[in-house]
Formats: C-alpha cells, structure tokens, sequence
C-alpha cells in the first residue's frame, strides 16, 4: 500500500497509467473463464435482461452493492477534476467543442468495457464458486479460485490462479488508489479552497497530498485492525448505492440549467436516462432499507 501510495505522489499520474493499465488486463481471465465453464447461455442472456427478484435483504443489499460500484459518488469528483485538468491544456475557444466530444466518447467506451467486465466477472463466480456451495467469500485467495477452471491443465493450477489473480489486482489498485483517494481529496480541496490536481508536486499541493495520504492510512488502519477487506468493499459499494441517489439527481438539476452550463446543457435524452437511474436507484435503495428492517 505504502509503495502504491509514494508511486503516486512521486511520479505523475498520467506518466504510469498507459503501463499500468496493462496490468489490469490480466483481469481478462475471468472473461476467458467466463466463456470455458459457462454452459447455458440462453438462461444466463434471459436472466440478465429479465432478473429474478428475490425479496430478501441480501439480495437487494447486493443489489444496491452492484448499483453502487456502477454509478459511484467519488467517481463524480474524480472525473470531473480530471476532465478540467484535462481541458486546461486545450485551447479554451478552438477545441473545446471537440474536448467534450472526445471525452463523451472516452466515457461511453469505459463505460461499456467495465460494465462488460462485470459481467463476466459475476457469471465466473456464479458458475465456479456459487453453483458449487461457496457462497461467503472473505479473502482475496478464495476469490482467486473463480480463475481456476482457465489453468486446471497446468501444473499447480491453485497457485497459478492466485497469481493471475493478483497480477489483476495489483494492476487495478495501483490505477484504482488515486481514484479513490484523490476524489476525497478533490472534493475537500475545493470546499477548503486549497491547490489540487495531480499535474501539482507535492511542495505546490500539501493539502491535496496530504489528504490523499490521511485516506490511505485510514484504509491501512481498517485492515490492522482486522476489518475483512472483502466485506469492506461491499459495505461501501452499498453505501455509495445510497449516496448516489441524491447526488444524481443534483447532476440532473445543474445539466439542464443554461446558466451554469451554458452551451452544453443536457440534452433530452441524457435527461430522461439520469431519471429513470434516479428512479431505479431510489427504488432499490428503499426496498433495501425495508426489507433490513423487517
């Protein structure tokens, strides 16, 4: 943690992501997996499109879960501080029309590949790990076990499946950690009126590091003190499900007013599809709370 957390202040962010991110492509065995032991493909098509609602607490507390690392409240300050970095650079009269375009585009194809990721992730799982009684899952090596079908034919194939799996995960969290804690940092950084962004040095932004450092002790100091980093994950995948739901309807209310966006107001598709997000969301997250409390 303490190594990811120096390579981030110390090296800039945008000179390591294009390696990194190469990483995080070992993640692709779980869509590899995916297609060796996933067999009945029509149910799984079906059951994607139309789900089977259980009304039981840990069902919609996943639910929620799901929506949560799908529309996440920090990734909302994340991609807009970047997106003004980014647009720092581009001439603020001749190329902004086309900065919005490009980054339109940059968020569709992300959205699209993650979402796809995800899926196969939670088909790998279900068919390896749930259909054969593994239902709780604590630590990162019985996670690990999902990718074991994809290596069976090689020698020490559990070990193999750890490793693939690690490599992933390491990829993603030397990407994901200046995600998660520079997006609490951006938001206190501009409610406190402090320098930030990641194109600073440390000696220009100590609070915008500093906070960034405060976070990761926070999350080293849960793990000492023997919280499950699985169940960690969850927890707050289910309340950035909640935390959304106010957030997006704010995101809806500002697109749509010219005097804040000027020109590039919503239009009335992306208006309409923030709404029944609002709506989806908001639904979920009160049969969650119901269905806890009977």
């Amino acid at each position: 943690m303490y190594d990811k957390q120096a390579l981030m202040t110390l090296v800039r962010y945008h000179r390591y992501v294009g390696i990194l991110k190469f990483l995080a492509l070992a993640l692709l065995a779980y869509v590899a997996t995916a297609l060796i032991v996933a067999e009945p493909w029509g149910q799984i098509l079906s059951s994607t499109v139309v789900p089977r609602l259980q009304w039981t607490s840990s069902y919609w507390y996943v639910i929620v879960g799901i929506l949560g690392t799908t529309i996440s409240p920090y990734m909302f300050f994340w991609q807009a501080s970047e997106e003004v970095e980014e647009l720092e650079y581009a001439d603020a009269t001749g190329t902004a029309r086309r900065s919005i375009k490009t980054i339109r585009t940059d968020n569709a194809v992300g959205m699209v590949v993650s979402q796809l990721g995800s899926w196969f992730m939670m088909i790998t799982t279900a068919t390896v790990l749930h259909a054969h009684g593994v239902i709780n899952i604590s630590t990162a090596a019985e996670a690990a076990r999902a990718l074991q079908p994809l290596v069976r034919t090689f020698p020490n194939s559990g070990e193999l499946a750890k490793v693939v799996f690690a490599v992933g995960v390491i990829g993603m969290g030397l990407l994901g950690i200046p995600v998660l804690a520079g997006s609490a940092s951006y938001a206190l950084t501009e409610l406190l009126g402090w320098r930030e962004g990641y194109g600073n040095r440390i000696r220009d932004a100590r609070g915008f590091y500093g906070i960034i450092v405060l976070a990761t002790l926070v999350g080293l100091g849960l793990t000492l003190l023997g919280v499950s980093p699985i169940k960690a994950l969850i927890f707050a995948a289910v309340v950035n499900g909640v935390v959304a739901v106010p957030l997006v309807w704010l995101i809806h209310h500002i697109a749509k007013r010219p005097d804040i966006m000027g020109e590039f107001t919503s239009g009335r598709l992306s208006r309409s599809v923030l709404l029944i997000t609002f709506t989806v969301m908001a639904v979920c997250a009160l049969v969650m709370f119901i269905s806890l409390s009977s």
